[in-house]
């Protein structure tokens, strides 16, 4: 890595941007040649932009607070009027963004303007553009190709001036990202490292931008990952209409076919072709349109091989990059082999919105209801990494969520988190933990309405409330329940009782 300092190159010599040379001007002996001011041409390294940002995090395990407060820094550059782009993990859960310029100390607000956490991209306006008009944009290039040399340009932690560097495409591949923790996109890994302080960084080549730079590899040295222009051209697409929606899902889970025996028992040929569905998500685009135990040959006109690879441009790549460049309402066709049968089948891509239970969530305040001492939350990864739940019947209903179809019966799984010491909540402690069956004989859909049954305006002598897998039911008795909720709020310092929404 080397800091960018400018070469003091003779003037007569060559300009110091374009490497041109300048004539010579006339001989005046005898006179006082007048001083032409060298005005200076903004390269594309002064596009590129500091990002300071304060942020305030959810406390999942206490969620009628406000919060942690922290901050960090990242990168980002300008790639239209008022429009910089940077990764959507620089400025998640942000209260204040601000903006530094190369050669300045001044700091302008900014605000987010459209963020994508499934693909760790969002899209910064400053509040005043002016002090950067001028400046060039980044024009988006295509993809690197492997062995060729690329520039990561960013600022990094450990100084304040901008930071050069270099590196060589070692992979093309279709890999995890770990900002949501659950979504996979097209990546480049590159033989540089991408320190903290880089996020949000052009990575450029003959001049255009072919990455933004996004995430390392504490397992392996000068190894770093970023985001290929595909992805970038598709955010930009898809914040066209103001808004961004989330990348679709074929909702399948496909089984490679490489065991010989395995091919025989479909008649498929040795010939390395094919994939295999082994489930199909219930109300999710494929359902009713393929079938478990269908094999798949093409999609989109694209061989699939016995892996569920396809060649795109040269590279081989997962077959769901047919599906990441497009959107809703978007068709995808198939080919596929069905009890024997060759059959093409065509499907429409849809949100499903049950699969964000498998992400993390951001710009989010969490939702809870308390009553009488106990915490009740809805289920997700934010709340599975907080408490690290380990019993086996809450961790197998979130398995099966999406697979098994489990949204159709709980919209949201509600889970007791939490159990404030007092003398009715004496000996509840091995309830903490569960998932909600059942309150007052009343099957629960979701937070809300817990809520209403707990608080019903005729309650029954006792609550009575079952959780899945537990032995025992746990009882309250409801002449107890406001003394209760008021002497617990006041000793925990709750001040409100629940945010359902």
């Amino acid at each position: 890595m080397r800091i960018l300092t400018r070469l003091l190159i003779p003037l007569a010599l060559c300009h110091p941007l374009s490497g041109q040379a300048i004539e010579e001007a006339p001989s005046m002996v005898g006179q006082t040649a007048p001083a032409t001011p060298v005005v200076q041409k903004p390269s594309l390294y002064d596009s590129v932009v500091k990002i300071e940002v304060a942020t305030q995090v959810p406390d999942f395990r206490t969620p009628w607070n406000s919060g942690r407060f922290g901050g960090g820094t990242g990168t980002g550059f300008i790639i239209g009027p008022n429009q910089i782009l940077t990764n959507a993990h620089v400025v998640s859960d942000s209260r204040r963004v601000l903006v530094t310029r190369r050669g300045s100390s001044q700091k302008h607000v900014a605000r987010v303007r459209h963020i994508a956490h499934d693909c760790d991209l969002a899209l910064i306006e400053l509040q005043d553009f002016t002090p950067f008009e001028g400046l060039p944009f980044l024009e988006i290039g295509g993809m690197p190709k492997l062995e060729s040399r690329v520039s990561a340009i960013g600022y990094p932690v450990g100084g304040e001036r901008l930071s050069v560097t270099q590196g060589i495409v070692s992979r093309i591949d279709f890999s995890n990202y770990s900002h949501s923790r659950s979504d996979s996109h097209l990546v480049i890994q590159i033989d540089a490292a991408i320190n903290p302080g880089n996020s949000g960084g052009p990575v450029i080549q003959d001049g255009k931008l072919v990455g933004v730079a996004f995430q390392g590899n504490t397992q392996a040295d000068n190894v770093g990952y970023i985001i290929p222009t595909p992805v970038v051209k598709r955010f930009r697409t898809d914040i066209k209409d103001g808004k961004y929606d989330h990348y679709m899902d074929l909702g399948i889970s496909p089984f490679p076919l490489f065991n010989p025996a395995m091919r025989r028992a479909f008649n498929l040929p040795e010939d390395g072709k094919g994939v295999l569905i082994t489930n199909v998500v219930p109300e999710g685009p494929a359902d009713g349109i393929l079938e478990k135990g269908d094999v798949l040959l093409t999609i989109d006109g694209n061989a699939i091989d016995s892996a569920g690879n396809i060649s795109i441009a040269g590279e081989f790549v997962d077959m769901n990059e047919i599906v990441e460049r497009k959107f809703a309402g978007d068709s995808v066709d198939f080919t596929l082999i069905r009890k024997g049968k060759k059959e093409a089948k065509s499907l429409t891509l849809k949100a499903f919105p049950h699969a964000r239970i498998y992400a993390i969530q951001y710009e989010q305040v969490p939702r809870y209801t308390f009553f009488a001492g106990l915490v009740f939350q809805p289920l997700d990864l934010n709340l599975f990494a907080s408490y690290k739940f380990d019993n086996r019947r809450l961790r197998q209903i979130y398995t099966d969520y999406v697979s098994e179809g489990l949204f159709r019966e709980m919209e949201d799984v509600v889970v007791l988190t939490r159990i404030e010491n007092d003398r009715l909540t004496t000996r509840m402690a091995g309830f903490s933990g569960l998932v909600v069956k059942t309150v007052n004989d009343i099957q629960i859909k979701n937070l809300r309405h817990l809520h209403e049954v707990l608080n019903a305006p005729e309650p029954p002598e006792y609550h009575v409330i079952e959780f899945n897998g537990a032995s025992r039911p746990l009882v309250i008795p409801s002449a107890e329940v406001a003394a209760a909720q008021k002497r617990i709020m006041a000793q925990a310092g709750i001040t409100k009782a629940e945010q359902l929404d």
